[in-house]
């Protein structure tokens, strides 16, 4: 359809929604405030398909606005105080990787298939672990996981620490890697290649011999519980260091700008869900993985639960919609 067309087949239908949203902006009682959000996902389609059939840039710019104007809107007319994050943590992250599930995959692809191939290599070869790590820190993980040891997790030297120190330990590490690795993205996309090969080649050799050395029961019962939020985080970092990337690889028909200012804003929500994940693993690893009395067993289910939780909000949770994406 040539652009002339679409644009008078629906130019009424686009000022009449321009009308109803200055009315609502300016915080005056709308009729068909109702039909809204209808209204909004109509306006969304037709945005879609401006983009798909390669419209001019102003009208994109200008249908673009509306959305965004109205993206507000919905939320402010529709949400009570507070519910905002609480829709955001239960149905739009969620719903949001689903949606950039080729970055997602391409990430967890880098991150998990370099943690496992190295891991297995070294489990093979117990020597390469040598030639990633210095011998110095194998020999504190090696202490850190000592079956004997009676610091699960921990250094000798932090065994004696609170677990609230901890917490907030395990808070700054994680979030420094998280934020590094997608930030690094910004390098058309090969910073956060790099970091998630690299952290996956360091947690897949450290993981494979320890578990080759016999240290795997005490490593394994510790991190598989917070490792479910914590690995998907670091991943799901990468995936939005790796949409930044593809913004200034191939910005299609819009500027390199303008491209990456809109890739941003679908990434930085990204990164906001990672730091819940975060958060979530820190509580995780400093109050429950570290316990020292509880079976290994009993972690290992209660890992595989978290693991099948963290799989299970990622993959359905929000698709009965309560507003429109």
């Amino acid at each position: 359809m040539k652009q002339s067309l679409f644009e008078s087949r629906h130019k009424a239908e686009w000022a009449q929604f321009s009308l109803l949203l200055e009315r609502l902006e300016r915080n005056r009682e709308a009729s068909r405030a109702a039909s809204f959000p209808g209204d909004y996902r109509r306006l969304c389609h037709h945005l879609a398909l401006a983009r798909e059939r390669g419209y001019s840039s102003f009208l994109i710019d200008s249908l673009q606005q509306h959305v965004l104007r109205g993206h507000q809107q919905l939320y402010r007319h529709r949400s009570r105080p507070g519910a905002g994050a609480l829709s955001f943590i239960l149905a739009d992250f969620p719903r949001l990787v689903r949606e950039q599930w080729r970055f997602v995959l391409a990430a967890g692809l880098m991150f998990f298939g370099s943690l496992i191939g190295i891991a297995l290599l070294v489990m093979l070869f117990p020597d390469l672990v040598y030639n990633l790590i210095p011998a110095e820190q194998v020999s504190e993980m090696q202490s850190m996981y000592d079956p004997n040891a009676g610091h699960l997790g921990r250094s000798a030297e932090r065994a004696a620490s609170e677990d609230w120190v901890m917490f907030g330990y395990y808070i700054m590490h994680n979030i420094g890697i998280a934020f590094q690795t997608f930030a690094s993205g910004l390098l058309f996309g090969l910073g956060s290649a790099f970091y998630l090969f690299y952290n996956g080649l360091m947690i897949g050799a450290v993981a494979g011999h320890l578990t080759q050395i016999g240290y795997g029961q005490t490593f394994w019962s510790f991190v598989i519980g917070h490792g479910a939020f914590e690995l998907s985080a670091i991943a799901l970092a990468g995936a939005a260091g790796l949409q930044l990337g593809w913004a200034l690889i191939a910005p299609g028909r819009l500027r390199r700008a303008e491209a990456l200012r809109l890739a941003a804003r679908k990434s930085v929500l990204l990164i906001c869900g990672v730091m819940v994940f975060l958060l979530i693993a820190a509580f995780i690893e400093a109050y429950w993985s570290s316990m020292t009395g509880v079976a290994p067993m009993t972690k290992y289910l209660v890992g595989a639960a978290l693991w099948l939780l963290v799989a299970v909000y990622l993959l359905f949770a929000g698709r009965t919609r309560h507003a429109p994406e």
